[in-house]
Parts: C-alpha cells; structure tokens; sequence
C-alpha cells in the first residue's frame, strides 16, 4: 500500500474514530446540563469514559477474532442505537447505563481502527500518518461535537440525536468496505500474553509514569471546559462555534504543527515541548475564570488550549505507535492508550464536586499543574522505547 493511500485510510478512519468523543465531551455534558443534570453529576458522569482506558481487556479478542472493519461496524451500529435513545432517557438513571453502553462500543472501535493504523505504518512514516491521525480525529470530533451544538441550537436536541444516529448507521455501512487489513483467526488466547512484553522493557516504570501523568491535566479539565461556557452564560451556538468549532480547527493546526516538530527534532524533545505548552494551555483558562471570564479571555483560552493539545497529541500518539510492535498492534496499543489517560479520567470525575466547591478557577489551576511531574520521566522513556524509537 503506498503512502498516499495510507494517508487516505488512515484520514477516514480516524474521522469516524473522533465522532464519538465530539458527542461524549462537547454534546453531551452541555445536553446534561440543559436537562437539569447537576455540576457534580455531570462530572461523576465523565467516569464512563474509563471505557476507553479498560479497552486493553478486552483488546486480544478485537484482535484475534474477526475482522478489524467487521468490529468497526458493529460498534458504529451500537453508537447509532444510543444516540437514537438517548433524548428518551434523558433526566433519569438509565441514562448513565446508556452513556456507558455508548462509551463501550467507541473503545471497542477505538481497539480496531489502532491496530489498523499501527500494522501499516512502517518505520519513517510516524510523524506523517501521526499527524494525520490526530487532525482527522479532531475533525471528527469538530463535525459531530461543534456541528451537533450548532445544529441543536436550530432543531433542539432531540432532532439532533435522531440526525446523528442516521449518520452513524451509515458509516458502520461504509466501514464495512474498508480493505481487508487481517484475516480472521482464533489467536486470541495468546495474544494478550505476547502483547504485554513491552512492559519488561528497561525503564517501564518511568514510562508508566510518563505515560499516566503526560495528559492528565487536559483530561481532568475537559469534563467542565462545555459546561464553564454554558455557565457563563454562552448560547449553544457560541460553543459549537469556538470551543467545540474553531478551537477544533486550532487542533487540527496544532496536529501539523505537531508532525513538523516530530519530523525535525528527536522524539523526546518534542514530547518535552508538548508537555510544557499543555500546562500553560490550562493555566490560561484559569486566568480566564479568575477574573470574570471575559469572552475574548475564554476563547483565547480555549484556542490555546486547542493548539498546544493537538502538538501535544501528536508527540505522544507517535511515541505510542513506535512503541508497539505490529504483529500485536491492537493488544499493545490498546494497553498503552488505557495507560495514559487513566489518571486524567478518574480526576476528571471529582471535577463537578471540586468546582462546585471551589470554583472553576482553581481547578483549571489544579490541572495546569498535574501534567508537569511527566517531564521528569522522559528519560526513562527514551530507555524503554530505545534510541531507534525515541
């Protein structure tokens, strides 16, 4: 396969791979809020998103059975029945179960189109396909995620769900004529014991860390980013429009950005260069919230944000992928991909409790500063992954 049909799989896949974080981080915690959901609840609620970091238990069988584009469409159909019922259950405890369910078939996609992308990226072909990588699955998470505020600011929320389950539907169609990456093969029972030797490697410990802490403060703030907007006062156009819209445009920049400074400079530099603009992403929104939230001060600081995640993104996915070795593509990366945002998820879920207490600028604050201790590990990762790879 050559490069440019690489670029043109992995673009399409990771568009479909960023629609169900749009519906999960940006539609879904303001739909929340609209339908009376408390600060505390709505942040407990972002818990759910542990699905995508307990993926990597259930990786060897995505990876082992079946065919990669064959659990790709079934888990857009489970997405589609979701998105259908969810203004029904809107307001009462079920809902929570069919986040959850939604939840669980975006890790499960999430499992196949990874390994796809990692058994056919070859070795000096990482900063390009990492970089198409991360813009496209933020232009999924624009379309779905800013494109779905918008349009429920025009036809309401339930209209919405019902629109998005019907184009849900259609790409699990679509996904079913993607190529024929891996033949099925009942290998699983193997595969998780294969798939985990990359956590015998010297320094594991200190990419562990690396790995846990790199994005956490991003993913402990994400969970009230929707809802400060929508507390200030904000229209669910205006959020659609920068937070959730032009903010995204900002990360797809950034995820360029990210693939020029991955290509020109070692790997460890750039993962050092990620890791302080993220910190200084989220302690710009904290100035924000501190003195009034004034609109230019929000979304300037929600550009940012934006920007240094994406270069952020970038550095690590292609660590990630380099780390992996491609014979066990959806085992290892599932597992590296639970590792690093574990930590920030179940922080995440104390957000709603620590902003209704404290308010929302000293927990942006908080965050700014949770992602520093992983530049004191990037040495051990440059020992686990080894001078070929970092």
């Amino acid at each position: 396969m050559t490069l440019q049909r690489k670029l043109a799989l992995v673009a399409a896949l990771y568009f479909v791979e960023g629609f169900p974080m749009g519906v999960f981080s940006d539609v879904w915690p303001v739909f929340l809020r609209d339908s009376g959901a408390s600060l505390e609840t709505i942040g407990w609620l972002s818990l759910l998103g542990l699905a995508w970091t307990l993926k990597a238990l259930w990786a060897p069988a995505v990876d082992g059975l079946g065919l990669w584009r064959q659990w790709i469409a079934a888990a857009l159909v489970g997405m589609a029945l979701c998105l259908a019922f969810a203004p029904v259950v809107a307001g009462h405890p079920a809902a929570a179960g069919l986040i959850a369910l939604f939840a669980l078939a975006s890790a499960t996609q999430d499992i196949a189109i990874d390994a796809s992308a990692v058994a056919i990226t070859q070795p000096g072909e990482e900063a390009q396909l990492s970089s198409t990588r991360v813009a496209m699955y933020r232009v999924g998470k624009l379309a779905f995620g800013a494109g779905g505020l918008m349009l429920a600011d025009r036809i309401g929320w339930t209209a919405l769900h019902e629109a998005l389950a019907v184009i849900v539907a259609l790409l699990a169609l679509l996904a079913l004529a993607t190529p024929r990456l891996q033949a099925g093969a009942p290998r699983a029972r193997g595969e998780w014991r294969r798939g985990i030797a990359l956590l015998v490697r010297p320094g594991v410990a200190g990419a562990i860390a690396f790995l846990v802490f790199y994005r956490l403060g991003d993913l402990a703030m994400a969970p009230m980013v929707g809802v400060f907007w929508r507390d200030t006062g904000a229209s669910l156009a205006l959020i659609g429009l920068v937070p959730s819209g032009v903010s995204a445009g900002m990360g797809i920049l950034g995820a360029a950005l990210g693939g020029v400074l991955v290509a020109r400079t070692a790997l460890t530099r750039a993962l050092f260069v990620g890791g302080v603009l993220a910190t200084a992403s989220n302690l710009a929104y904290a100035a924000a919230a501190l003195y009034g939230a004034p609109l230019w001060a929000v979304v300037s600081a929600s550009l940012a944000e934006s920007l240094c995640g994406g270069i952020a993104s970038v550095a690590l996915v292609s660590l990630l992928v380099l780390a992996c070795d491609r014979a066990h593509a959806g085992v290892q990366f599932a597992l590296l991909t639970a590792l690093s945002p574990l930590a920030g998820r179940l922080v995440g879920g104390a957000s709603g409790e620590v902003v209704a207490a404290f308010g929302y600028a000293s927990w942006f604050a908080v965050t700014g500063a949770l992602t520093l201790p992983a530049l004191a590990f990037i040495p051990a990762v440059q020992r686990w992954a080894g001078p070929q790879r970092a």
